[in-house]
């Protein structure tokens, strides 16, 4: 099985264009899968059966396994045996009749818009790194993107003269997204300013660097987050992905549509955006009970 999710890899890389960060999901899920099989002693994928799935997942579950992580499993497999069946290794799958784990929606963390603009305000701009840290809090917040897609920017990425970004999303698609004004100015001035004092004279097209003069990683931005959630001393959670809610939320309360938010994200199924819906509704129900005189 090991070689046949090494051939399965190498297809989504080569044939469909997976992004990295599918192929270490799909890697860690299928590995994992694999490794339950082998303790089962068996050496025949033919030989694995409905009985055997349903006993992963099972294990899966009781092990504390939230339920997207195990729909994301179970996609890897459906993908992996659909892959088996084209290349003609088995006549018939063992998830054809497994459905997908109920997924109870979580609201994503969101942050308020004062509490927001609280976060952006403190970097300041007394250091190159503290005028880069506001330009990438800013640029995170402004345009949704997600950490990958900033920390993998380029100098090229943006449109100086029209005002937008070209994020490079999952599965190497690209999109384009507005800056606005905030963000212009605050990535202009980091260009300008900090960014030729951080390169110390190396030659770097990533947008954002470190104190290295290399690309900032993911790991550093989160870091980044960290250092100024704390500094604000907010109670809420803060993480790279709730400047994502918080961009798709604060849109939507704004009177944003749909389909537009759904394409700024990068969506590639509006249903997946749907979930900020039910943030609005939250609250619109917190305005009724507090205003209305029924509520």
């Amino acid at each position: 099985m090991h070689q046949l999710i090494d051939d399965y890899l190498n297809f989504l890389a080569v044939e469909k264009g997976a992004s990295r960060n599918t192929l270490e999901g799909y890697s860690r899920d299928l590995n994992r899968y694999a490794a339950f099989i082998d303790g089962l002693k068996i050496r025949d994928i033919r030989q694995i059966g409905a009985e055997e799935l349903i006993s992963y997942l099972s294990r899966l579950k009781s092990g504390g396994l939230a339920a997207n992580s195990m729909n994301r499993a179970l996609a890897a497999l459906r993908g992996f045996y659909k892959y088996l069946l084209r290349e003609k290794k088995l006549e018939s799958t063992p998830v054809a009749h497994i459905e997908l784990a109920r997924v109870w929606t979580h609201l994503p963390d969101v942050l308020s818009r004062e509490e927001m603009s609280l976060l952006l305000t403190q970097p300041g701009s007394a250091t190159p790194a503290a005028v880069r840290d506001a330009a990438m809090l800013e640029l995170i917040y402004a345009t949704g993107i997600r950490v990958s897609e900033l920390t993998g920017l380029t100098l090229n990425s943006i449109n100086w003269q029209v005002g937008y970004l070209i994020a490079m999303g999952k599965g190497e698609k690209e999109r384009i997204v507005p800056l606005g004004r905030t963000a212009y100015d605050q990535v202009k001035r980091y260009i300008e300013v900090a960014r030729p004092l951080m390169l110390k004279s190396r030659q770097c097209d990533i947008l954002f660097l470190n104190r290295l003069g290399k690309g900032m990683t993911r790991q550093g931005f989160w870091k980044i987050v960290k250092k100024y959630a704390a500094k604000a001393k907010l109670a809420k959670k803060v993480h790279p992905h709730t400047f994502r809610h918080s961009f798709a939320t604060h849109l939507l309360e704004g009177g944003a549509d749909l389909r537009s938010v759904q394409i700024m994200l990068g969506h590639a199924d509006i249903s997946t955006t749907q979930i900020y819906t039910h943030v609005t509704r939250e609250r619109l129900k917190e305005v009724h009970r507090k205003y209305h005189p029924r509520g």
